[in-house]
């Protein structure tokens, strides 16, 4: 069990939210059931209780919502993010936040209208049929023994998708139910929560004949936005920010970011491991000894232990945690130079520029870099175009059918072989290639084989692998999935099927029609739109009917859009989502008043080359990583890689001579930010500290108005 669920523990506040939502979910299901039991017959809640009732409920289930409403306080208003995203919309503070529900742009469609997932009840019809198990779909539709290999992009477009969805999406799993019988899913079959178990048909897997398979945490706000019925409808949580924010290396709830930061502004390096040119790695988790891989070869050496980063999920395959050990260099690399050149700068103010700094970059990576090639340039300017400036009407929360189906798309990019590549980008002398399952939760690799330049020269000196209707996923993520040090193999491809029905994602022709794509009616019509005829015989041999087909492998057949690495409905639903994540944003990096315009000009020589150039021992590059391209011809000397000026970011001191520099205070910090033309000192506490007194102080008349405020 501790094996399974380690890759989705959660934070405290997630799990607080969690156990809320769980108690709200049960006492409606004991409500029902003893109606049930009296009367003889099913009720809905809507027939049971009145809008005051639930409210009631949420109360005493101690939802934190309910509980505890968001207000923006003067330290929200800060020039810079909140760490969980609160307060960014502040008509909606809620809006993009972590651990809040992720939106539903159709209505979720659950076989008690409910809660009950699709296939929840094996003998239901679906337009006069069973819906396929999604494990005979992985294999006789998905499963690939091989993949083609991309001309055009490298492995790092595949590795970014993946980085950058952990920067949106988090979806914690009810690994536990902790008011239900604590029922064990690994050792059982049946559909009893939280188990929604993958049924196998066969013994590969599993000799009880399914995989186990943990349904999703719920969310238990009910929102008055929403009718009562459509509220009451069981929503997935997201746990981390919405926004494209670096919050995969900083956190997204004060718990964790406390952990994360280091001295003088930095993050906190591992302190028992260095790189051989005594570059640092990231932290060790702090409950020791963690369950990653070992090296069984060489049991005589030193345990390397799971890494910890801003998300949990770092440990997931190496080149994930090889992106995360950049941006740890980096931040600290922007840190030290900025604090060189303001040498008045408090440790707060380092802190929060590097990290506004870097969420900047990785907003512009994304849009400028990455989806483009993703989408294509036509799908691109039709769901996304310029940039307007903010707009506080736009909901930036992840969709469930982006975080669910949408943005999985990259599972079909996955190649089988993650290559090591010497000085030449030839195969290393000393470090053979590996096959994928290989790279999982195995941070040793990293420590005691080289450090992370062999797999990154892999990652930009070999291609990516494209998905076509014939080879769809590779089988190292299909048949040779792991876990930590579980027993259990695992299925991505099945996983991802289960869980748009586990959230009630409606089917492909909705979504289709959602997008203004014609409805797929028959066999030619499916044929038309995944290219392929005998495919699409195959698809609908199994499916019976085109209704019943899942959105995830709907979208992951169709035949790839020109310039595009994705079909006609991904690109819709992914350029929508990445508008409103955009557009919804008050901090969005080219917004009014976010940067100078001699900063955004600095930002914009930013690229993913020169982020391994200074962060790394690779010293020749492509212009663009994201390109696959032939050493040596193509490769130019990380000396031509332009590079950000940080002089951009130096700042006058005219302003405190006004007041002299305002008093600093235990437990805390405070930056300075302008509000109406006045200078303000803004006070926060360090996380377990509550601020005691005015959180801001202003400068006028020479002096500041108040005194600093107490951490207690």
């Amino acid at each position: 069990m501790h094996a399974f669920t380690f890759h989705r523990q959660t934070e405290p506040e997630t799990q607080e939210i969690s156990r809320a939502a769980e108690v709200f979910q049960t006492t409606l299901q004991v409500l029902k059931n003893r109606v049930k039991q009296r009367y003889k017959r099913d009720y809905r809640v809507t027939e049971l209780l009145s809008g005051a009732d639930l409210d009631l409920i949420t109360e005493l289930s101690e939802c934190p919502s309910a509980l505890h409403p968001v207000s923006c306080q003067p330290s929200h208003l800060s020039k810079y993010r909140t760490i969980t995203g609160v307060c960014n919309n502040r008509q909606n503070p809620r809006w993009g936040a972590a651990n809040t529900a992720l939106v539903r742009w159709l209505p979720a469609e659950y076989e008690d209208g409910e809660k009950e997932p699709k296939g929840w009840n094996r003998e239901r019809l679906y337009n006069g049929f069973q819906l396929p198990l999604p494990r005979t779909l992985s294999r006789e539709i998905v499963r690939s023994a091989c993949k083609s290999n991309d001309e055009a992009y490298s492995q790092l477009l595949v590795h970014w998708g993946q980085y950058i969805d952990h920067d949106i999406t988090m979806t914690p799993q009810n690994s536990a139910s902790p008011v239900r019988t604590g029922k064990d899913c690994s050792n059982s079959c049946k559909n009893v929560e939280p188990c929604f178990p993958i049924q196998t048909q066969d013994a590969c897997c599993d000799a009880q004949g399914c995989i186990p398979f943990f349904r999703s945490t719920p969310d238990c706000f009910v929102n008055p936005q929403y009718d009562t019925q459509q509220a009451l409808q069981r929503q997935q949580l997201n746990a981390i920010s919405s926004f494209i924010d670096a919050a995969l290396i900083y956190g997204s709830t004060p718990h964790l970011q406390s952990f994360l930061r280091g001295p003088n502004g930095k993050l906190a390096v591992n302190n028992a491991v260095r790189d051989p040119k005594k570059r640092p790695y990231l932290p060790y988790m702090p409950m020791l000894p963690t369950s990653c891989l070992q090296n069984l070869q060489e049991p005589h050496w030193d345990r390397v232990e799971c890494f910890i980063a801003g998300d949990v999920r770092v440990n997931e395959g190496l080149p994930l945690t090889i992106l995360h050990t950049l941006f740890l260099r980096e931040h600290n690399r922007i840190a030290e130079e900025l604090k060189h050149i303001n040498n008045h700068w408090n440790a707060e103010t380092i802190f929060q520029e590097t990290r506004k700094i870097i969420g900047a970059v990785h907003q512009i990576i994304t849009m400028r870099d990455y989806l483009p090639k993703i989408i294509g340039s036509e799908s691109f300017q039709e769901f996304i175009g310029p940039y307007r400036g903010y707009d506080p009407t736009v909901n930036p929360s992840a969709a469930n059918v982006f975080a669910t189906a949408a943005f999985r798309f990259g599972h079909g990019t996955v190649s089988p072989i993650l290559p090591r590549l010497n000085e030449s980008f030839q195969e290393h002398e000393r470090f053979c290639h590996l096959r994928m399952h290989a790279t999982f939760f195995s941070p040793w690799r990293i420590v005691n084989e080289g450090g992370i330049e062999p797999i990154l020269r892999g990652m930009i000196g070999s291609a990516a692998s494209v998905a076509s209707s014939k080879m769809l996923v590779a089988e190292e993520v299909t048949e040779r999935l792991i876990l930590m040090n579980s027993v259990e193999r695992m299925d991505l491809a099945s996983m991802n099927m289960q869980r748009g029905r586990d959230h009630g994602l409606p089917g492909y022709n909705d979504w289709r029609k959602f997008c203004g794509l014609r409805r797929v009616r028959t066999l030619k019509d499916l044929a038309e739109v995944v290219g392929d005829y005998r495919v699409a015989e195959k698809v609908l041999n199994i499916y019976k009917h085109v209704d019943n087909i899942d959105v995830w492998l709907g979208g992951l057949l169709e035949s790839l859009l020109p310039g595009a690495r994705t079909g006609p409905l991904f690109a819709c639903l992914i350029g929508k989502q990445m508008k409103m994540i955009r557009d919804g944003d008050r901090f969005w990096w080219s917004a009014e008043g976010i940067f100078t315009q001699q900063q955004k000009n600095e930002l914009l020589q930013f690229s993913l080359s020169r982020l391994i150039c200074d962060n790394s021992d690779v010293g020749e590059v492509l212009p663009d990583s994201f390109q696959r391209g032939t050493y040596p011809c193509d490769y130019v000397s990380c000396d031509h890689i332009p590079s950000m000026n940080l002089e951009a970011w130096r700042e006058k001191r005219l302003d405190l001579q006004q007041c002299a520099y305002p008093g600093t205070i235990k437990n805390g910090d405070f930056v300075l930010s302008t509000t109406s033309g006045k200078l303000v000192a803004l006070y926060s506490c360090s996380h377990g500290f509550k601020l005691k007194g005015s959180a801001a102080i202003v400068c006028e008349g020479g002096r500041w108005n108040g005194q600093p405020p107490q951490c207690t």
